[in-house]
């Protein structure tokens, strides 16, 4: 019997890239089609979905129970399985967000620039789709569909890549997604699950599938992050971690800035946008420092602090080097007190990670000037860093967040995926 095993694992592991390199080519035919579909169409196929997705409910509910057992049995911990478990309320949410989704403004074929040249030539900038997008997520079901409907709206086309836990849901979701694409008229391939749980397809998707994937997303932890980034043969949008800060400058406002720093850090502490440092300008810190640090510790957050912070109150614990690194997730945040606004810039600079930083403060030109030169993605003032999400920003969803440098920054929603070309209109020009 092993020796069959193997054998039988061996054929798999042959015809994985075959069977990938045929998803992909599927892919690229459909992101053809997608790319001229037209706003109603692509509506239509997302109000379709939702319905599907409805009326497939209880296939969906009972293929991610099984999911949920297997991820009990295998012993993953309770916030695993609770990012896992669906139920009769998150799905309603789910075909709820794919409505709407649909009901955003098309992204395609707008008219981003005009210009006319001396010579006559009308030349517009014209947003198109991307292509085909690879997205690589792990315990979160919701995603295949958050991810499909937005790679749709914006005209593309999808290969998901489910992690192992939420294998069986995924699949469930990604048949109604097709269902309602087909009833639509469109391509059910514009929308695919790679029907494996072997780790090997995702290392083909980084590869590219021979040119067929045009952007790769990945969704979940550091180490699935860090291995695309590192691997990756096409463009990635994505982030690495979220070391985010609140800055209490010297003209914030107490009462505001205890409400603004216990919703970036407490409000759900295993999200990107979480705040994971405190930093206290010297200049407020008589007065600020100690209720801000007592009502995190008063609420459950563990803090660890310069010995400044650990002067207000003995239950801080000293903060070490690692921890201005550290994405916690967790109810723990590190803080200091900062020499001003040029102290806590130069702070971001060196410990953080470009993803959302905030400014507590009344003097409205030092926020601009915060504003102006910390490098993040996200930067907010007297606003919670909770707020980087792409439902917050009317996106209607997002596939994710992004840190890089390239045209998609912040939250990815549907026209972060498109990019561009140019129309070029003459009456016979040519160049001399």
């Amino acid at each position: 019997m092993p020796v069959l095993n193997l054998r039988s694992d061996l054929a798999e592991a042959e015809a994985l890239p075959e069977l990938m390199a045929a998803i992909g080519r599927r892919a690229r035919v459909a992101g053809r089609r997608m790319a001229l579909a037209s706003a109603q169409t692509k509506d239509q196929a997302l109000r379709l979905i939702a319905e599907r997705l409805r009326a497939n409910a209880d296939e969906i509910l009972r293929e991610n129970a099984r999911d949920v057992a297997a991820a009990r049995q295998a012993g993953q911990s309770a916030a695993l399985v609770d990012r896992l478990a669906l139920d009769a309320g998150r799905l309603a949410a789910i075909a709820e967000s794919v409505e709407k989704v649909g009901a955003l403004a098309d992204p395609v074929g707008r008219q981003l620039a005009a210009i006319e040249r001396p010579n006559g030539l009308l030349i517009e900038r014209i947003a198109v789709p991307l292509g085909v997008i690879g997205v690589i997520f792990e315990s979160r079901p919701n995603v295949t569909a958050d991810a499909g409907a937005l790679c749709l709206k914006a005209g593309n086309a999808a290969i998901l890549r489910a992690g192992s836990d939420s294998h069986r849901s995924a699949l469930a979701i990604a048949k109604a997604m097709s269902e309602g694409l087909a009833e639509a008229g469109l391509p059910a391939d514009a929308i695919q699950l790679v029907p494996t749980r072997d780790r090997a397809a995702v290392g083909l998707m980084l590869g590219g599938l021979d040119g067929c994937i045009d952007v790769i997303v990945p969704r979940g932890g550091r180490g699935l992050v860090e291995r695309v980034q590192a691997e990756a043969r096409v463009p990635v949008f994505a982030h690495l971690d979220g070391v985010n800060h609140v800055y209490v400058a010297a003209a914030a406002d107490l009462d505001m800035a205890l409400a603004v720093l216990l919703n970036s850090k407490m409000r759900r502490t295993s999200v990107c946008g979480a705040a994971e440092t405190l930093l206290v300008d010297r200049a407020c810190a008589a007065t600020h420092l100690a209720p801000l640090v007592r009502t995190l510790l008063d609420v459950g957050c563990a803090v660890r602090g310069d010995a400044e912070t650990q002067a207000v109150d003995p239950r801080v614990t000293p903060v070490s080097e690692a921890d201005w690194h550290t994405e916690y997730l967790d109810a723990i945040i590190a803080a200091r007190v900062v020499d001003g606004i040029d102290a806590a810039i130069e702070h971001i600079e060196t410990y953080g990670s470009h993803h959302t930083d905030a400014i507590i403060t009344a003097d409205r030109a030092e926020a601009n000037r915060f504003l102006a030169e910390v490098d993040s993605a996200i930067v907010t003032h007297n606003a919670s860093t909770q707020f980087a999400d792409g439902g917050e920003f009317g996106f209607g969803a997002e596939i994710g967040i992004a840190t890089g440098r390239m045209h998609a920054r912040g939250p990815v929603g549907v026209e972060q995926l498109t990019t561009f070309k140019y129309r070029v209109h003459g009456s016979g020009q040519i160049r001399p």
